[in-house]
């Protein structure tokens, strides 16, 4: 395996050593390897997630689909879905030579999917068996093994489902706890719901941190801003993003100068342009469409003059047959950057 300190923006220390950590979250159907790909031409730093990958599909399903990933995602984080020991230990064992930076075990999707499997949020409810998968996964990891949860489920009490789920996990030996600062409501709430309608509650995380000062806790849920995210680092060890990055990607460019000590720079978006033209041109000459990559950099521009036309391009012209990457190059064009008034020419 891939020593840290030859891949880039992983401390040669580990990925855990050097705070704070910003990081964009796991999100199903969004999260892939295109959305990824998209995020790190933005920042070279920020902690990137897969989607939630299935322990069983890795045992049985398409390896290859499910676990490649670019070589520039580094550091990226591979999130597992399960509540088998023995099945998730074989899918870290099978993911070890995908080279990733860090396991991430699921404890916080409230999917009527997820609980059909009965791991994700419904895992809140039996904090031992989280326990025994953490542990059955850190004898096979050479790389972090972490949790991200809620703060509790239906009718637990947090201040007392949330400490005996960390107190457990880290016995058995987790690097990292990154919690979502929301209950999860297993029936009654979709899942959208579940992201909106309990209330967020950052002080029981922040006490978490208190109660455990020497561990990594990180917060998510709700956090729209970088501005946010920073007032958030005065409590805990990292932030992470979720929907704020991915509907509106360009949040990111600022991200390695407020939180990795990086030179503040104009975003280079003529440079983006001329990379993901040559990204989505690989992904179809090896059989893809370009929409796979378009459909992540929609929101890219949210709110700049010309990004109206920008997401009718991308949404309409991405999706007609034998769509190329000079549809890329049409979108980026009709927008006017903020602070130079230019068009990028394609």
């Amino acid at each position: 395996m891939t020593k840290s300190a030859e891949k880039p923006g992983v401390p040669a220390d580990g990925l855990y050593s050097r705070k704070p950590v910003f990081a964009v979250a796991p999100m199903i159907d969004w999260t892939d390897r295109h959305c990824r790909y998209l995020h790190r031409q933005i920042s070279r730093h920020a902690l990137l997630y897969t989607e939630m990958v299935v322990a069983d599909a890795i045992i049985h399903g398409p390896r290859d689909r499910l676990l490649g990933h670019d070589a520039s995602e580094h550091p990226v984080a591979l999130q597992l879905g399960g509540s088998d020991p023995a099945k998730l230990a074989e899918a870290v064992r099978i993911a070890g030579a995908y080279d990733y930076d860090e396991i991430n075990l699921n404890v916080g999707c409230p999917s009527d999917r997820v609980q059909s499997g009965t791991f994700g949020a419904c895992l809140m409810l039996t904090p031992e068996t989280v326990a025994d998968c953490i542990a059955a996964m850190k004898k096979v990891s050479m790389i972090p093994v972490t949790v991200k949860c809620r703060i509790g489920v239906d009718e637990q009490a947090p201040e007392q489902a949330l400490p005996d789920l960390i107190t457990r996990v880290l016995d058995a030996g987790a690097d990292a706890i990154w919690i979502h600062a929301r209950k999860a409501w297993l029936k009654g709430l979709s899942p959208k719901e579940n992201r909106e309608i309990p209330p967020l509650d950052y002080d029981i995380v922040y006490r978490m941190k208190e109660r455990w000062p020497n561990e990594f806790i990180g917060i998510n849920g709700g956090i729209q801003t970088l501005d946010q995210a920073q007032a958030h680092l005065a409590h805990v060890d990292g932030v992470m993003l979720g929907r704020a990055a991915y509907q509106n990607a360009a949040v990111l460019a600022d991200v390695d100068h407020r939180f990795y000590g990086e030179p503040a720079i104009e975003p280079d978006w003529s440079g983006l342009c001329d990379r993901m033209m040559a990204y989505a041109e690989r992904h179809i000459a090896h059989g893809g469409r370009l929409q796979h990559v378009a459909r992540h950099m929609v929101g890219l521009f949210a709110g700049l003059p010309g990004s109206r036309r920008y997401r009718q391009i991308l949404s309409t012209d991405a999706n007609k047959p034998g769509a190329g990457p000079e549809v890329i190059a049409a979108a980026f064009a009709a927008v006017d950057f903020v602070g130079e008034g230019e068009r990028v020419s394609a």
